[in-house]
């Protein structure tokens, strides 16, 4: 068994981050997020593993490498003929899946349970397809189920009048079905070759189409309030007191409850860790207080700051004395205190599509 991971799109409601950087490198809990599928991956025994990634992509592979440091290969896939849906991405790597089955992993989806369930209930009840489910407050976002008598019978993408809870999330178990379904499909009123059009086709024609709901938590990473929710999660996860070879801990400093700081970061006097909070390395905090749900990446510096349930993106200096929450630096920003506005007032730098909350 294949996976494909996807690490394309172009996330237009996260930027202006997006703009500089793929969304799947977003850092979460200090990894970027395409790190844990990869992961679940490799936990399941997959070795051969391709990354369906945008025309021109060069990032992406430079920091995912060859996977050796997960124990597998990866094979990059660049996209052909543009954004044309969830489902043409799968079939613009058929070369690559051959006539295998494969796991279908949108890389912005974080899922702590392991996919292991996933195919066992494709292989034990000899399914053509399982869908991983999960039950959400906001169906109409999703492709989503109907399920009648314990059965899927259709699914529709994105409905305005959901006909379940649940949402298909971005976890997919196929076999070679796939492609004759997706030869009979055709692009969906918005453009784009629908993935929910190809399991209704699946299902209508007689092709044994399975559902498993996850148990654990999974998130959708779509939106900036569900980063920070991803990275919340990911922080609960961490346990214990990690303090990596180098680090200085000043007299005067506190740390409370969960913290891993990287190597050579420095907490000075005056800094206040509070748990869950993730350190990269080489950080340098000084008069501060970071955290609870705080993920700085590695050669950030805080000074006067007071910052919660936050992502710190590389390179960053925060010195402005001020309370920060629910908030994402991208890397190498810059806030400090203006020495030319007058009192009162504030100066700024913004790049196109900026949002600044006061």
């Amino acid at each position: 068994m294949k996976a494909l991971i996807t690490a394309g799109g172009r996330a237009t409601r996260l930027r202006p981050i997006t703009h500089t950087l793929n969304k799947h490198l977003i850092p979460l809990a200090n990894k970027p997020m395409i790190f844990y599928a990869i992961q679940n991956i490799s936990d399941i025994g997959i070795s051969d593993i391709g990354i369906s990634v945008n025309p021109g992509e060069e990032e992406v592979q430079k920091i995912c490498g060859d996977g050796s440091k997960w124990g597998v290969r990866l094979t990059y896939i660049e996209q052909k003929g543009g954004p044309l849906g969830i489902a043409h991405v799968v079939n613009n790597a058929r070369d690559f899946l051959g006539n295998e089955p494969f796991i279908f992993y949108l890389g912005d989806n974080i899922i702590l349970s392991g996919l292991q369930r996933f195919v066992d209930a494709f292989e034990m009840n000899d399914l053509n397809c399982v869908l991983a489910l999960s039950r959400v407050s906001d169906p109409q976002r999703f492709g989503v189920p109907e399920i009648r008598d314990g059965r899927i019978i259709r699914v529709d993408e994105k409905p305005s009048q959901p006909k379940s809870e649940y949402a298909v999330t971005g976890i997919y178990v196929y076999d070679s079905s796939f492609f004759e379904a997706f030869g009979h499909i055709h692009p969906s009123a918005r453009g784009e070759y629908e993935i929910s059009d190809v399991h209704t086709w699946l299902i209508a024609n007689g092709y044994r189409v399975g559902y498993e709901e996850i148990t654990g938590w999974w998130k959708d990473t779509g939106k900036p309030e569900d980063l920070l929710h991803g990275n919340d999660l990911l922080l609960d996860g961490l346990s214990g007191q990690v303090f990596e070879n180098g680090v200085r801990i000043d007299a005067g400093a506190i740390i409370e409850g969960v913290a891993v700081v990287g190597q050579g970061s420095h907490i000075g006097s005056g800094t206040i860790l509070k748990g869950p909070v993730s350190i990269g390395k080489n950080c340098s905090m000084k008069n501060a207080v970071i955290g609870p749900y705080v993920s700085l990446s590695d050669h950030v510096t805080i000074d006067g700051a007071q910052i919660e349930r936050s992502i710190v993106m590389e390179g960053t200096r925060i010195s402005i004395p001020e309370e920060i929450c629910d908030s994402i630096f991208g890397r190498n920003v810059t806030a400090h205190p203006s020495e030319s506005a007058p009192p009162g007032k504030r100066r700024y730098l913004l790049g196109d599509n900026a949002v600044v909350h006061l």
